[in-house]
């Protein structure tokens, strides 16, 4: 640091200051300073900055599955705002393991990571009590409310909701069915019971309601039952895209037309929505900026002297594409629901 200081000119405190991006610095010391950087191939030394600072440069997100397509933009949003910064971001996947999750708190503790953005529901605060017992930083999503080194951001899942529900009324459906998500999942409670609520205000009565796993086969199981049902629903409303689509697709075996026959809403808006087919009419929610919000309000609470957290809302709102359109006339009749029938309209 101190050959690339003597070489651009400025002192080594300018030079950290570049690379570590902590204070505004002019563009043009900034541009001799980098090429500099470049000509010697310098590169900073993370672990000897952490003993000589006794703090590291890094925030920890902790997500359920890596696999989700639910989770690559609150990935994007979290890394983008803390690189910005000049800060590094652990990510760590608990795969709705309690073992895998004990470690994964465990490596972060052991990490001395700054500050911690939980973005699962599979974890509450108990579980990561010990984090906040090691003075590091929390924030979680939809488990509030906000305390010391603790904040929350809360996504208001009914404004979307309602506007799914107000979407289908004006489209003539009268009977619906839900598909929510994991009995177990705090989030997929969250939704279902602003489902019910929702419906129930406007006589639509859902039945039947299934509980699923956020998992494509899971929808298209779910599906197989309510076709067998003595009267079939004219709209699906499912607890994620992935449900959804997985519905969709077992709607198209059983001959069942989307959204002619039945029409069908998710919730996340998963990039995967779009290119269904039908396009799926969804709840947006925003990810990126759920990653976004919650490394802003990690480095927010740490430069307060008293750490005290603050709670967060995030909108959703309906998008409208083509697996939704007006109601059927008169019952639904499907001859098997576990393999590609008939089907007849009264």
């Amino acid at each position: 640091m101190r050959e690339v200081a003597k070489r651009a000119g400025v002192s080594p405190a300018t030079v950290s200051r570049v690379l570590n991006k902590t204070h505004s610095i002019s563009p043009e010391t900034e541009r001799r300073v980098l090429e500099v950087v470049d000509e010697l191939n310098y590169y900073k030394n993370v672990h000897a900055r952490r003993l000589a600072t006794g703090r590291s440069d890094l925030f920890g997100l902790v997500i359920s599955e890596i696999a989700n397509p639910y989770f690559p933009e609150i990935i994007r949003g979290f890394q983008a705002a803390a690189w910005d910064t000049g800060f590094d971001v652990l990510l760590c996947n608990t795969e709705y393991n309690t073992g895998r999750t004990k470690s994964v708190i465990r490596k972060l503790i052991e990490s001395d990571v700054r500050g911690v953005a939980i973005v699962t529901a599979s974890l509450d605060r108990e579980m990561t009590s010990e984090l906040i017992q090691a003075g590091i930083g929390t924030v979680f999503c939809n488990l509030g409310p906000a305390g010391a080194l603790v904040s929350n951001i809360s996504i208001d899942y009914q404004h979307g909701i309602a506007q799914a529900i107000q979407h289908v009324v004006a489209l003539g459906h009268h009977r619906a069915a839900v598909i929510a998500g994991p009995v177990d999942n705090r989030t997929a409670n969250t939704i279902q019971q602003a489902l019910l609520a929702g419906l129930k205000e406007q006589k639509l009565e859902p039945f039947p309601v299934i509980n699923s796993d956020y998992r494509v086969d899971a929808g298209a199981s779910a599906v197989r039952t309510i076709l067998s049902a003595p009267e079939i629903p004219t709209v699906i409303f499912c607890g994620s895209d992935l449900i959804a689509m997985g519905a969709m697709s077992a709607l198209e075996q059983a001959d069942v037309e989307v959204p002619d026959d039945v029409s069908v809403i998710g919730i996340d808006d998963i990039s995967f929505a779009f290119l269904a087919r039908p396009p799926l009419t969804t709840i947006h929610v925003p990810r990126e900026k759920l990653g976004t919000v919650a490394f802003q309000a990690l480095d927010k609470m740490l430069q307060l002297k008293r750490h005290k957290g603050t709670d967060y809302y995030l909108e959703t709102s309906l998008v409208m594409r083509k697996s939704t359109a007006p109601a059927r006339k008169g019952k639904l009749r499907v001859a098997e629901p576990h393999a590609p029938g008939f089907r007849a309209a009264d």
